[in-house]
């Protein structure tokens, strides 16, 4: 009976596939001949979900690319747009963009040049005998109660200068300490609640940093360059110039004779060194902040010790405190040649003179003993009273040994020699 149930299943499983295999091949065939025109249902649906997808990847690529448009065109606007816009209508004033990441000189410029100070002093001009300024320079206040720092060859060799401030007024200022060895000088007003600012560490400074000289050229109130510190260890040796001891800053913002004497400041609006120098255009240099304020402090220590005697000037070796006695005074500053300098002049000064060796007269002071004998800035000395001159040392040396002084030098392409009668002055 089983076994009769079993047959009876397997052969009607048979018949069924046959007659579906029958039927598809049928049908088959029947498509084969009738070339069948239309699709099928499942391949309608098969063709509208292709379609779709497609159209899809089209409108997502195009709304990827205006969006990319877009958002360029919003930031092209955004940095073109002017610095400053019309006002709306109905307002008071001009609406301004928040500029701060650009102007960062400007805020630093802001901060720190109501300290700085435009130094003059007056005498009768040589010539015509009538009151005339005789040189000038730049200092800045240390102390609200009107202390000064400038450089020595600003003050020349003067005991009182006239100071005028950044909101226009002015004092008779007192030369109070001067090192003509590292070329600082203070100069004491009688003011209350003045601007100042703060020293910062020089030996923290490092090459490629953004600093700002500022001062007053030709009365020009806070004139500002701006520039990268180039080196922060150039020494005095290298330089030729008298004090040993320092290692000056070298700066490619401009330093002139105006600037003199003022403040070079960092980013953060602390002075980290005192404009000294320009050899050329693109080198200048700058008395570190940290050998001005130990300056500062002998100088203060050593005021305070002969103000009974009313004398406070500062000779000796970089800083140190002497007793009053007597030097020669020629007025100028100067810079030893060296090779690299001399060609670096060369390519900027088309009638430099054809020289590696000697030294360069950066500044003259009117109405000085150097003045007086025909020298110029430019001018290069290469002897002394017959003695070649190498070194800026060599003319300290001279000046040590006589008074009267036989100079010869280099203009251009001329050879000059010059007679300079020196002054005794108080150190």
């Amino acid at each position: 009976m089983l076994f009769r149930s079993l047959f009876s299943v397997l052969q009607k499983s048979t018949i069924r596939q046959n007659f579906v295999n029958k039927k598809f091949i049928q049908q088959n065939l029947r498509t084969f001949h009738t070339k069948q025109r239309f699709p099928s249902w499942t391949n309608l649906k098969m063709k509208k979900f292709y379609i779709v997808g497609a159209m899809s990847c089209v409108l997502g690529g195009l709304s990827y690319f205006y969006n990319r448009k877009q958002n360029l065109a919003n930031l092209l606007m955004e940095n073109l747009t002017p610095f400053v816009q019309a006002a709306e209508k109905g307002s008071t004033g001009v609406v301004r963009r928040n500029n701060s990441h650009i102007n960062f000189i400007a805020d630093v410029v802001e901060g720190a040049a109501p300290a700085v100070v435009y130094i003059e002093i007056r005498g009768r001009h040589p010539y015509h005998g009538n009151m005339a300024t005789l040189s000038n320079g730049s200092g800045f206040i240390v102390t609200e109660d009107g202390l000064i720092m400038t450089n020595a060859h600003v003050v020349a060799n003067k005991q009182s200068v006239r100071v005028r401030l950044h909101n226009g007024d002015t004092y008779d200022g007192v030369v109070t300490a001067v090192d003509q060895i590292s070329d600082l000088a203070t100069i004491k007003i009688k003011g209350k609640n003045l601007p100042t600012l703060k020293f910062g560490k020089s030996c923290e400074l490092r090459p490629g940093e953004w600093v700002v000289a500022l001062g007053c050229p030709l009365t020009l109130s806070n004139t500002v360059t701006a520039g990268i510190v180039s080196s922060v260890h150039r020494g005095s040796r290298e330089l030729g110039l008298h004090n040993k001891n320092m290692d000056y800053i070298q700066t490619d913002a401009v330093i002139n004779f105006g600037n003199s004497g003022g403040p070079l400041v960092n980013m953060d609006g602390e002075v980290i060194g005192i404009n000294t120098m320009k050899v050329t255009t693109g080198i200048s240099f700058a008395i570190p902040s940290d050998f001005a304020s130990d300056f500062l402090i002998k100088a203060e220590k050593y005021t305070k010790r002969v103000e009974s005697k009313k004398k406070g000037w500062l000779g000796g070796g970089g800083g140190g405190d002497v007793g009053v006695k007597k030097k020669r005074y020629m007025g100028i500053t100067m810079l030893t040649l060296t090779p690299s300098i001399a060609m670096e002049l060369k390519e900027r000064v088309p009638d430099f003179p054809d020289t590696q060796t000697g030294v360069y007269v950066y500044k003259i002071i009117i109405g000085s003993p150097a003045y007086h004998g025909g020298l110029r800035p430019g001018d290069v000395i290469t002897h002394i009273n017959e003695q070649q001159i190498q070194t800026s040392n060599d003319i300290y040396t001279a000046l040590d040994t006589s008074a009267k002084l036989r100079v010869g030098i280099l203009r251009g392409q001329q050879k000059l020699k010059l007679l300079i009668n020196t002054e005794d002055i108080e150190e």
